[in-house]
């Protein structure tokens, strides 16, 4: 390997830009904007939103950080172990670029045998010189591209370091903010005892959901855009992969009419479009639960959250955040571990969304796209 720099001086043949290289500062350029959303949300006339978008902008730049940084280090150690196993070829690729020199071409042999020897010699020569000197600017462009990758990784130390402790700061205070909120209007109040009550004497979520009715007080009639108009385009409320889909069933040989998705820890979940908060908090085995109503007779159900927002009775608007996921926070390290073997920064967390309409669950892959349940 450090006969390699040798060849530098050799071959002047400009680098061009690599795609790991190229994923990696694009993904940074994305911590970066998150980062000044971030900043900007303090002076907003809606810092719930601007607060949503800066989280959101995270999760999207530091999960692409996430591929591209990985992308870049499996780059880098392929081309050093190909480097690696070619020493003895770039010795002798080096000896001969050596003997030739820079400026070396055909008239510069001379055979003993005469000018009939030395035209073979400069035809053979013509056609081994382009050889060595492709050779030689191929092993200077890996080079180069392995110094840039390893370069690359380290300077992304710092706008990871950065990314993360903002995407946590954000959190904390849209949580602050959600809390702080009192200009959504309130579609009902609930009545805590009569809602003690029908958690007491549930046993389905089905139960549970047609008793719903029956905690509030001083309902309201309120125009929401009709959900139903909008079915199949609305979006997941969290970014993820679709780990089971409905009617599938799970290790423990339960089949639900829900979907269940993968989530990474802390993911922020949306409302996919306004809707009341008809119930918040644990129910049964479900977890820490929200159920929203975007509409009469329709209702989402999203379980599994670790930390949930906005207040039952509530009118959230779209995008509008409803909670986190659980899960520890990602560290540098999950996020440059090549393999992706860290469990920080696996999709370890599960989000269970059920769509019911009337008394029946629906197929929720019925309503939402699957766009957002990709990870970036």
């Amino acid at each position: 390997m450090k006969h390699l720099a040798l060849l530098f001086g050799l071959i002047g043949l400009p680098l061009s830009a690599q795609t790991p290289a190229e994923a990696a500062r694009n993904a940074m350029t994305l911590v970066e904007e998150a980062t000044a959303k971030l900043d900007a949300a303090d002076s907003a006339r809606d810092r719930v939103r601007a607060l949503t978008e800066a989280v959101q902008a995270f999760e999207s730049g530091l999960a692409a950080m996430r591929d591209g940084l990985r992308a870049a280090s499996i780059r880098e150690t392929e081309l050093s172990r190909d480097l690696d196993s070619r020493d003895a070829e770039v010795m002798r690729l080096l000896a001969a670029l050596s003997a030739l020199g820079t400026t070396a071409g055909p008239q510069s042999f001379v055979h003993p045998d005469g000018p009939i020897g030395a035209a073979r010699a400069g035809l053979l020569m013509a056609s081994v010189t382009p050889a060595l000197s492709e050779a030689a600017a191929d092993l200077r462009a890996d080079v180069e591209e392995a110094t840039v990758l390893r370069q690359l990784q380290q300077d992304a130390a710092n706008t990871l370091q950065t990314g993360l402790a903002n995407i946590q700061t954000a959190r904390t205070a849209l949580s602050q903010a959600m809390a702080d909120r009192v200009d959504l209007p309130r579609k009902f109040t609930e009545d805590p005892v009569k809602t003690a009550l029908l958690i007491a004497a549930t046993e389905t979520l089905d139960g549970f959901a047609a008793g719903l009715s029956q905690i509030s007080e001083n309902e309201a009639q309120l125009d929401l855009a009709a959900a139903r108009d909008r079915k199949g385009q609305l979006p997941l409320p969290v970014a993820g992969e679709i780990l089971r889909r409905a009617g599938e069933t799970d290790a423990a040989g339960v089949m639900r009419p829900g979907v269940l998705i993968a989530t990474r820890p802390r993911a922020l979940v949306t409302t996919p479009t306004a809707a009341t908060i008809r119930y918040r908090g644990p129910l049964l085995d479900y977890g820490l639960v929200t159920i929203l109503e975007p509409e009469p007779d329709v209702l989402f159900v999203f379980a599994g959250l670790d930390t949930v927002f906005g207040e039952t009775g509530q009118v959230l608007p779209e995008g509008s955040p409803v909670g986190l996921m659980g899960g520890p926070a990602s560290q540098i390290n999950d996020i440059q571990s090549p393999s992706g073997e860290r469990a920080g920064e696996a999709l370890s967390e599960t989000l269970y969304i059920e769509v019911r309409l009337g008394d029946m669950p629906e197929n929720p892959l019925g309503w939402f796209t699957e766009d957002k349940g990709r990870t970036e």
